[in-house]
């Protein structure tokens, strides 16, 4: 077995303590005999989400000798919040320890840089790998069998039950609901997002009528796995954004019958077809869906972009963005999102929730296609509460908007707990209900509006106000500690290094892609635009002494042995945002690991 470099484990510390583990603080020494696997992550972030499935075989295959341990490192303030950790861990099914960090202490320790980070530990207390981004749950599982017979022989290898406690279930009839769409009939259909099932309640918005789907995560005529966006359909069926699956299903209400109609039921990667027959092709994270230009649109949150559905030739395709993450305008294909998670028709336009922008956008046909632009909003870094015109407006993270009759888009704004208003006449954001909890999507229902509570698990009503509420402005920047670089060149090195038994994958050209970008884009002299080599000389622009510096990294690898007819093949991503401030002094090189450890 070859000799790997190894270096001590910083200890795990967090403010807001620990959770699943009944009560009980742990170190690394309660640890000491098993293979720690920790997940940084937050749960604003759909890549962190990925992960969290990514390892639930390997957490089940090796429960006896592997503990993952979640690290909550928040990115919004309202992250930072011990009941919104508390309630996330839940909403998504997380089935190990989570240590609650809203501070960053253990982040820092570990100098991790985005999420999501995975970093292992071996049963000696030593970290031996990081990876940042999707895709590594392979290589991880390889690491683990190479630990497992390393340790077992030299006997620090300790088999047992693990720290996990599983908290107490809560009864309601509703747990996290995600979006509501309102049937012919008057009542409404629910997705109950955490519980895998469709929900038809009453028209008073509580009286249960029926509930489709068993309630356990599958792909089957009577499953589900973590349902989000619900689109009426013209024949009156019901489109289902199937998140968790990358599948879209339709639900007819007479009938109770339910069909997949898109996705494949894995997710999509990058080099995969991005059209062609809808049940060919793979999707990622559709979080919701609207019925708009004679086809469904769907929010493809998973790759930052917009993507349609057309029943009549059985066909879907990507619409718009380039799967960077951002807060790009312009023609659709040049357009970049971020975490597109809300959806709303209006007879012009179709409105988008850009929930990791705080951003409200919207779709509009042009000449030779479709134009993307921003109503408020200003980018990855920059969110908070404040009302007024839209240019200097602040959301945080809003996942749901509802189109208005008068033109104007209410706005689910979640991490606000509020419900917003933006309206296009008067350029104007304003407030009109504050005290939500975590609200994700509305529905107008006459003069009223309904309202997802998504963390109070419940349907709200509303009288729409004809005053806005006045609420105290707030604003926030992603709080991240900025690294040090010096001016002129400066020499970017992401670090991959395959999983063993594997080996990039050269059979069709290069396996490896770099995209670099700035804000602001004069940050960089040199050095941005897209590259098939994982390192790259930047060159920093005289005058400009603060910035991000955004870069996605990607590398496919497969089985190295040549008696394998069809090697298996895995896409390794992830996209960094580093603040960075120029000083002299600073250093010449910014190392970040793919996977692997930088020496």
């Amino acid at each position: 077995m070859a000799s790997r470099a190894r270096v001590r484990a910083p200890e795990l510390i967090g403010k807001g303590g620990w959770l699943n583990t009944g009560n009980k603080d742990l170190t690394l020494s309660d640890l000491r005999g098993r293979i720690v696997v920790l997940d940084f992550w937050t749960f604003c972030c759909v890549n962190c989400l990925h992960v969290l499935d990514e390892l639930r075989e390997l957490e089940e295959k090796h429960r006896d000798t592997v503990v993952i341990i979640g690290v909550h490192s928040p990115k919004f303030v309202h992250e930072a919040e011990h009941q919104a950790v508390v309630d996330a861990v839940e909403r998504y099914g997380v089935e190990h320890p989570v240590l609650d960090d809203p501070e960053l202490a253990t982040w820092k320790q570990y100098a991790v840089r985005a999420w999501p980070t995975l970093v292992v530990i071996d049963p000696e207390g030593y970290v031996v790998a990081q990876h940042a981004g999707e895709g590594h749950a392979h290589a991880i599982a390889t690491l683990v069998e190479e630990l497992e017979a390393e340790h077992e022989a030299k006997g620090t290898l300790r088999r047992g039950d693990g720290p996990y406690v599983p908290p107490e279930p809560v009864a309601t009839d509703l747990r996290f609901p995600g979006k509501a769409v309102r049937l012919p009939g008057g009542s409404f259909l629910v997705s109950d997002t955490t519980r895998h099932q469709l929900v038809e309640l009453a028209e008073d918005g509580e009286r249960v009528l029926r509930r489709i789907g068993s309630g356990e995560r599958g792909l089957t005529p009577d499953t589900f796995n973590e349902p989000q966006g619900l689109a009426l359909l013209p024949d009156g069926k019901v489109a289902v954004a199937d998140t968790v699956n990358h599948a879209l299903r339709v639900f007819d209400p007479q009938s109770g019958t339910l069909e997949t109609v898109a996705g494949t039921g894995k997710q999509w990667w990058q080099g995969s077809p991005t059209s062609g027959p809808a049940r060919e092709v793979a999707l990622s994270s559709p979080w919701d869906i609207a019925w708009w230009q004679d086809r469904l649109w769907i929010a493809m949150a998973g790759v930052h972009q917009l993507w349609t559905y057309d029943p009549a030739t059985g066909t879907v395709e990507v619409a718009a963005g380039t799967t960077n993450e951002g807060l790009v305008d312009g023609p659709a294909a040049e357009a970049w999102f971020a975490q597109p998670s809300g959806l709303a028709a209006a007879a012009d336009r179709l409105w988008i929730a850009d929930s990791e922008t705080s951003a409200v956008r919207w779709v509009e046909p042009a000449e030779d296609g479709y134009v993307i632009r921003t109503a408020v909003g200003t980018g990855l870094f920059d969110f908070g509460h404040r009302d007024g015109a839209a240019g200097q407006a602040l959301l945080q993270h809003p996942l749901g908007v509802t189109a208005l009759p008068d033109g104007s888009v209410a706005i689910a704004d979640t991490y606000n707990h509020a419900l917003r208003r933006y309206d296009p006449a008067s350029g104007e954001v304003t407030t009109l209900a504050t005290d939500l909890r975590e609200p994700s999507d509305a529905v107008l229902v006459d003069d009223d509006i309904v309202v997802i509570e998504s963390a109070r698990h419940r349907l709200t009503r509303l009288r729409l106000p004809e005053e806005a509420v006045r609420v105290e402005a707030v604003a926030h920047r992603t709080q991240r500690a900025a690294t040090e670089v010096a001016p002129g060149a400066l020499r970017l090195e992401v670090v991959f290094q395959a999983p063993a038994g594997q080996k990039l994958d050269t059979r069709y050209g290069p396996s490896t892609r770099l995209l670099v970008s700035a804000t602001p884009p004069e940050l960089l002299a040199d050095g941005a635009g897209a590259g098939t080599d994982l390192n790259r000389e930047l060159v920093l622009a005289d005058g400009v002494t603060e910035g991000v510096l955004h870069v996605s990294a990607m590398a496919a690898s497969c089985d190295d042995d040549p008696d394998i007819e069809y090697p298996a093949c895995h896409v390794h991503q992830q996209d960094w945002g580093v603040p960075v401030t120029v000083t002299e002094g600073g250093a010449a090189r910014l190392g970040l690991v793919l996977a692997g450890l930088d020496a």
